[in-house]
């Protein structure tokens, strides 16, 4: 039978160091840095975490109704199975270099750095804001989701993204084998440095979007604002609105409603004949 502790107040560094099978509810960690650090097999219901580094080198945490404090900063680092729903995490640098990540219905208003480095996340109704969100991290499946950052996503692999509102200047930067579905994404220069993207039913408004890119897809979407996309990026585009610009893409398709301007001037790196461009436009 687990451990209960119930309506604690706990301080001190590592005040439950490697704890192990135990049932937290109703309980305050206050001063003290690390206080389940090493710790196994906890569950925490309608607990509070107001110092550093509370989980951290851990194993196996379920979260419910909880809250890190904005001073409850680099929270989650080095471990593996974190299970929240419902929660608050207001402090930023949340989840560095951790795997098997559940986030259902969890608010993160300060998501500076935020899920760096992580492996294996699963994530519903996550509303986060921050910059640098989910760098180089990998195996993520995210739906409902809206984020208000930039610099999002920048290095991240095997990503999938349904139902998500993004603000967010140089997202998916450099990044690799992603599927946006049915969202919304406002930010300049999208994508830049990326390979095997895909976008699906998405509205999408980018200055100078989509460069610099292996293989870019986008099926039946909107660009709003779009100018100067696609330079030096082999392309399969259907998009179902007008495009301001496109410069100088190196291969593939593009077909819009129109094109209001078509740029290729570098011979040296793009050829017209090698980028088929369909435009519903009539002369």
């Amino acid at each position: 039978m687990s451990k209960i502790v119930n309506q604690e107040l706990l301080t001190g560094e590592r005040a439950l160091f490697q704890a192990k099978n135990i049932e937290i509810i109703n309980t305050t960690f206050a001063d003290g840095e690390s206080p389940l650090k090493e710790a196994s097999d906890i569950s925490l219901r309608n607990s509070f975490f107001k110092w550093k580094y509370p989980m951290w080198y851990g194993r196996r945490f379920t979260l419910k109704n909880c809250t890190l404090f904005d001073t409850a900063r680099a929270g989650i680092w080095y471990t593996d199975g974190i299970d929240m729903t419902d929660c608050i995490i207001e402090a930023p640098k949340t989840f560095r270099r951790s795997s098997n990540i559940r986030l259902d219905g969890v608010s993160i208003p300060n998501a500076d750095e935020t899920l760096w480095h992580c492996r294996d996340v699963i994530m519903n109704r996550v509303h986060a804001k921050g910059n640098y969100f989910a760098m180089n991290s990998e195996n993520m499946e995210i739906n409902d989701f809206e984020l208000i950052g930039n610099y999002s996503f920048d290095g991240a692999r095997n990503i999938v993204i349904s139902n998500a509102r993004m603000l967010s200047k140089d997202s998916f930067w450099n990044a690799e084998n992603v599927e946006v579905r049915n969202s919304f994404i406002s930010g300049e220069y999208i994508g830049w440095n990326a390979k095997n993207v895909k976008f699906v039913n998405c509205i999408i408004e980018s200055l100078q979007g989509f460069c610099y890119m292996d293989n870019v897809i986008l099926e039946d979407c909107t660009l709003l604002n779009t100018n100067l996309a696609f330079e030096y990026s082999t392309v399969d585009a259907d998009i179902n609105s007008v495009i301001d610009s496109i410069k100088n893409p190196i291969s593939g398709r593009i077909k819009a409603e129109d094109i209001r301007e078509i740029i290729f001037d570098d011979p040296a790196r793009s050829d017209r004949s090698r980028t088929e461009i369909i435009t519903e436009k009539k002369d």
